[in-house]
């Protein structure tokens, strides 16, 4: 599915941000995006030379980077990127939130999409729900009623089926 997508965002020359948290489906991503001829940049918590990988996706060597949540959800600014995509969902809203900043800096002139990925009938599914509970309660104790905060940042949540179940909208 994430091919699916990335095909019609790269030929019209957009870059994006692909996340997830588990670093050998990230790589497998990796092998798989770039058998179809798509140009990446990898990186994890064991990546060694990090501003050489950062700095060749800025310097536009790569037309994906891929990064594990937790080594792009701190102190990274790419907003080269006007894409984001979050291969499956953490329990931690504010460490999703964290990654997807990284596009949304001083100096991002385009408006940024952000897509996650979502199984169909899945704990994803679950997770997600807990997840939106848990942002509610949090925008509830820190930034009071609902009716006095900004609206919040769009995101559009794909859903895709399994084999043999059938697909949501």
């Amino acid at each position: 599915m994430l091919v699916e997508y990335l095909g019609p965002i790269l030929s019209e020359g957009h870059r994006a941000l692909v996340f997830s948290q588990f670093t050998r489906y990230l790589s497998g991503v990796r092998e798989h995006l770039e058998a179809t001829g798509v140009r990446t940049a990898y990186m994890d918590g064991s990546t060694p030379n990090r501003q050489e990988v950062i700095d060749a996706f800025r310097a536009g060597q790569a037309d994906v980077f891929l990064i594990s949540l937790k080594a792009g959800g701190f102190g990274l600014t790419l907003t080269e990127a006007d894409y984001v995509f979050l291969l499956d969902p953490w329990w931690n809203p504010q460490a999703e939130e964290q990654a997807i900043d990284r596009t949304h800096r001083i100096g991002q002139d385009k408006p940024v999409m952000v897509y996650r990925l979502v199984s169909a009938d899945t704990i994803e599914e679950k997770v997600m729900a807990l997840k939106e509970k848990k942002a509610e309660l949090f925008a509830r104790v820190v930034e009071g009623p609902v009716r006095s905060r900004p609206a919040a940042r769009a995101v559009r949540v794909l859903r895709w089926a399994r084999v043999g179940s059938a697909r949501r909208p």
